[in-house]
């Protein structure tokens, strides 16, 4: 009897331990992805050119990336000149154009699968498209504005130039969660255009020459590229001529980046501290 009592017990504190263990790692579990944590100073990354290319001045880029076959996908905004296109990279050559209604102002762009998703401004109207020809699919409605526009591999993610990301179920093309941006002095507003890389999201800042590495569980900015000097000689000729267009080669492994109305694109190394 008291072997069978010895052994009663020792099972009844085995079960409380995992059953504290189960609770504690919850616990740590929900805290990590989602309570905010002090930040302390961000780093904040410098970078080297290592090649220009051309790039259509007159495009008011809204959205940037690449397809399969290494030719960029660029919406660009403006009412009355918003647009999608495919361009080579090599010489800046349009290959491929439609033209949005004037009543529409382009933004945020992004490739799922065989579709290319492209938002709209104010209108909060989505629009999706065939990869390979750009004939118009289908539309969906968003309830925020359209900035910037992103896929991370199973959600499509928009900023609507809040210190919100958004992320919306491919299927349907609703919200299914968001995250807010913050790094050490509070919260990041005017979140733009969006590039997903290798488990983070690249977020231009409108009428800011920094990149963002956010964090895409916990909103944390991890890290800031400052791209002053590039973009410094097109905001002295035009103000609104900000840097905006992120784009990552999945292929290649290469970053470019540009912006409104600039007239070149340029692939960058990030040189981490």
């Amino acid at each position: 009897m008291k072997k069978i009592y010895i052994a009663v017990t020792a099972i009844v504190c085995l079960a409380i331990i995992i059953c504290m263990a189960t609770i504690i790692s919850t616990y740590w579990s929900h805290t990590n992805n989602y309570v905010k944590t002090p930040v302390g100073d961000i780093p904040v990354y410098s970078y080297t050119i290592i090649q220009m290319y051309p790039h259509n001045s007159s495009a008011f880029t809204q959205g940037l990336t690449f397809d399969d076959n290494g030719n960029l996908i660029e919406g660009t905004g403006i009412n009355g000149a918003s647009s999608l296109r495919r361009v080579n990279l090599v010489d800046g050559k349009i290959l491929q154009q439609i033209n949005l209604d004037k009543k529409y102002f382009g933004e945020g762009i992004a490739v799922v699968d065989n579709r290319i998703v492209q938002l709209t401004w104010q209108n909060k109207i989505g629009f999706i498209y065939d990869k390979e020809t750009f004939e118009l699919l289908d539309e969906f409605n968003l309830s925020t504005e359209g900035w910037g526009l992103t896929y991370d591999g199973s959600h499509l993610v928009v900023s609507d130039g809040t210190a919100n990301l958004y992320f919306l179920d491919t299927n349907n093309y609703q919200i299914i969660d968001s995250i807010s941006v913050y790094d050490a002095e509070g919260s990041v507003e005017n979140l733009n255009e969006l590039e997903y890389i290798n488990g983070v999201i690249y977020a231009n800042i409108w009428h800011s020459s920094k990149i963002a590495i956010i964090n895409p569980v916990s909103g944390q900015v991890e890290a800031y590229i400052d791209l002053d000097k590039i973009a410094q000689p097109y905001i002295a000729e035009n103000a609104e001529a900000v840097l905006n267009g992120i784009a990552y080669n999945t292929q290649t492994m290469q970053l470019y980046v540009t912006g409104k109305n600039w007239s070149n694109i340029y692939e960058i190394t990030i040189n981490e501290i």
